[in-house]
């Protein structure tokens, strides 16, 4: 069951458990650091409370000066349309037979305020040019002796009362402001007023409408106070606001409703959509440029002196497949201006093929062949740009070029990129490895298709001849080959790291020149039955299958260790079983479905299974980077009987001490997590493959593992795990690029339609890049035959 994120460990916490020490010593400084961030923000907010109230009220009583100023010149141009001499002496006798102009009376009562300096000069001013003649005395006017007006007049003075109260007694800056400006211009609110059809705090709305000059006053003096919260906040801090307004509230996380609807799965595709934009902007906020970006500290590193654009370049068509053209822009702007391979730096042949080179390939393939995919005009027909990203793939090809120049053709496992210069490796006696060697043949070939330039697909092709001339017995090669000699430098067999693309380019070559190539079909068939005869066996108490190892060939003992990276393999099998149509597609076309693909089906569901479980065994629902396997000590051959546990079997309510557990082990050197992309790969695989909901069912779950588990605070993106079997887990602090260019690349695919990138029209390295299926001419085709095989082995199955 996928755990909601406990902070504190509360209900796991036990000074004997290993790793609570550091758990705790982990809590109490991260305690430490919010505190001190808490007092520092608190004081800093303290300070701007200040300021902002010290404004408001420099405000407020600049504007009472002026609303004071305005009254008294109101006040005189009604006392000069008045002639006063006359307004004394009928002022009375007018009051008695109730035909005063309420304007006059107010004028009476305002006259007592003046001096009488003030009086003298403005008396002189109305004889001069005042004449009472042009006023007039309505017909009707109200009865201010009329006895029932003093039962009116306490029925309004009550409701006036009763609604001056909340506003004399708002609370706030703003609240006390108002008060000030409010008794100022009526000093009396609890007093009758002189109107009595609109007596102050009376009427529809509850209270009476304010002057036009208040409401301006104390709305542009809440939006002032406003405008200062949001810059405090960092609301205009566009890198803070993108970090932080990501994933909602997160409540999702804890929710078991599985998805009913096209639109359910689309909504969680916006999850990760959400997590990319959270990831990437974390990256572009604190380590933009860089190759290798540390999440937790917020800092970058570079590779080279200038920078590879490892992660840029890397995750490059994920952000066109996911539509977000803005960042597409901002990264096509820095590989315009700021990549350049001409550097003296020592670079890995094989991950620059596959993540720079392949990500370059892959990106103008996507913004030609699909230009709404996050469209940019820098990529049309015709624009001075249209050709960036090939001719930095072409640069950097040349120069990868140099680590083909050896005796044999096996390429050195580095290049120097300025020199142009091919390096054997360090370790290993100079030896390559054999997965990188034969994992860099779907770019070369690619680009040798868009250039014309039949030399990349030549000599990456030789490769496949020198490995394939070995004649491996049962198409299994050992991980390690001489570049000197083109001959293994080992007997070391596994389906794990430096051995695990080599199959995986088996069939993706065949699939990649639209089946044209059928010599690496039948290489593929040769390596899956070696792998049925000498790796696949079944756990001991519940029956998982698994692939195992030979660490000392074929003839030595089998070792139950399932890399985390052999779980590539599922997706793979059932890709190859169906050359990617779908299965109700395969089995329905003529002379095309047969026994052996529907066995390879059944192998590829059980290890799809069995990678489930690497994840369901650990604490945080994240798998371990190794996982062991208890397996009998006759280890079972895969052609002996057997039933596959049920999917179930992951729910027993006995927990930890479910029976199925039993079969998994995790070292403590081995737990750490990569944010590694081969069990949703193959998710992806299973589920365009079989349309079976399950795999996308466990791809949200494990999605939501990643985002409970590796989310950084502050808007830091997401890290990698040093341990990720404990809770709260120890952080690595890192972001591997395959992160976003394949883990979010992949579960974003596995919510999508089918009709997204079909597996009959792409092919994705094995970085996940995809790259084209292509017609193959005369100039580009297939220039070697396999020898005749002489060698094989039994093989017979020997526990380690």
């Amino acid at each position: 069951m996928n755990r909601v994120r406990d902070p504190f460990n509360l209900h796991n916490l036990s000074l004997n458990r290993p790793g609570t020490i550091a758990a705790i010593n982990i809590l109490r400084a991260t305690a430490t650091t919010a505190a001190t961030e808490f007092r520092d923000r608190a004081e800093k907010a303290a300070q701007q409370a200040v300021e902002t109230a010290a404004k408001a009220a420099e405000f407020a009583e600049q504007a009472a000066e002026r609303t004071r100023d305005a009254v008294e010149a109101a006040a005189k141009e009604v006392k000069r349309a008045l002639d006063h001499t006359a307004f004394q002496s009928q002022s009375q006798s007018d009051l008695e037979q109730g035909t005063l102009l309420p304007a006059a009376a107010a004028a009476a009562a305002a006259e007592e305020t003046y001096d009488e300096e003030d009086t003298e000069v403005e008396e002189e001013e109305y004889e001069q040019g005042g004449d009472m003649a042009s006023f007039s005395i309505p017909r009707h006017v109200p009865s201010f002796t009329d006895p029932a007006r003093q039962a009116e007049d306490r029925l309004w003075a009550a409701a006036t009362r009763q609604r001056a109260g909340p506003v004399a007694g708002a609370g706030g800056v703003l609240g006390g402001v108002q008060d000030k400006v409010g008794g100022f211009l009526n000093p009396d609110r609890r007093s009758l007023p002189m109107y009595k059809d609109k007596p102050y705090g009376y009427g529809p709305g509850g209270a009476r409408p304010r002057p036009l000059l208040r409401k301006k006053r104390v709305l542009g003096l809440f939006i002032l106070v406003v405008l200062g919260l949001l810059w405090f906040t960092g609301f205009f801090d566009e890198h803070h606001e993108r970090a932080r307004a990501k994933l909602g509230d997160w409540g999702w996380l804890s929710s078991d409703t599985k998805a009913r609807s096209k639109a359910d799965w689309l909504k969680r595709r916006e999850r990760v959509v959400e997590a990319m934009e959270l990831s990437w902007d974390a990256y572009e906020r604190y380590a933009w440029g860089y190759d290798e970006f540390h999440p937790v500290s917020k800092t970058g590193r570079n590779m080279a002196p200038k920078g590879l654009g490892w992660i840029i370049i890397d995750s490059l068509d994920t952000l066109m497949i996911m539509n977000l053209t803005s960042r597409v822009t901002h990264a096509r702007e820095w590989i315009s201006k700021s990549l350049t391979w001409d550097q003296d730096q020592d670079v890995n042949t094989f991950e620059t093929t596959i993540r720079m080179m392949g990500g370059l390939l892959s990106a103008y393939y996507l913004s030609t062949e699909y230009p709404n995919l996050a469209p940019i005009s820098d990529d049309d027909v015709g624009a001075p740009g249209e050709d960036l990203y090939l001719e930095k793939a072409r640069d950097l090809a040349d120069r990868l070029m140099s680590a083909f120049d050896t005796p044999s053709g096996i390429p050195y496992a580095s290049v120097n990129l300025g020199k142009f210069q091919g390096l054997p490796s360090h370790a290993d006696m100079g030896a390559s490895s054999t997965a990188e060697a034969t994992t860099l043949q779907l770019e070369f070939k690619y680009l040798a298709n868009l250039t014309g330039e039949k030399d990349f697909w030549d000599r990456s092709e030789k490769v496949m001849k020198v490995i394939d001339d070995n004649q491996a017995p049962d198409g299994l090669v050992p991980i390690f080959i001489q570049p000197s000699t083109g001959h293994f430098h080992t007997q070391n067999i596994r389906l794990g790291s430096r051995g695990d693309s080599y199959y995986e380019y088996l069939i993706k070559q065949y699939l990649q020149t639209h089946k044209a190539e059928p010599i690496y079909q039948d290489m593929w068939n040769d390596a899956l039955q070696g792998i049925r005869k000498h790796l696949v066996t079944y756990t001991e108490n519940s029956g998982f299958t698994i692939v195992g190892e030979r660490p000392s060939g074929l003839e030595g003992n089998l070792s139950p260790k399932m890399d985390h990276l052999v779980c590539f393999l599922p997706g793979t099998i059932a890709l190859a079983a169906t050359e990617g149509l779908s299965e109700r597609e395969a089995r329905k076309k003529p002379g095309f479905w047969n026994k052996q693909r529907e066995a390879d089906m059944k192998l590829a569901r059980e290890l799809m299974q069995t990678c489930w479980g690497m994840y369901r065994y650990m604490a945080t629902g994240l798998a371990a980077e190794i996982t062991y396997f208890k397996i009998p000590s006759d280890p079972l051959p895969e052609s002996s009987s057997h039933t596959s546990p049920p999917d179930s079997i992951f729910d027993d309510p006995a927990g930890p001490d479910a029976t199925w557990r039993k079969d998994y082990e995790v070292h403590q050197m081995d737990a750490h997590n990569l944010q590694r992309p081969e069990t949703v790969e193959s998710l992806f695989y299973m589920y365009r493959i079989t349309g079976d909901v399950k795999y996308r069912e466990w791809g949200w779950d494990m999605f939501k593992s990643f985002v409970n588990y590796t989310a950084v605070e502050d808007g830091g993106g997401f890290t990698s795990l040093s341990n990720a079997n404990v809770i709260p887990p120890v952080i690595k602090d890192n972001m591997e690029s395959f992160w976003m260019a394949e883990t979010l690349k992949y579960f974003y695919l596995l919510f999508s339609p089918e009709d997204l990138l079909p597996l009959d029209k792409v092919v994705f390295n094995t970085e996940a890049h995809p790259l084209p299926v292509f017609e193959v001419g005369r100039l580009l085709k297939t220039g070697w035959e396999r020898k005749p095989r002489t060698t094989t082995t039994t093989g017979e199955t020997k526990s380690a």
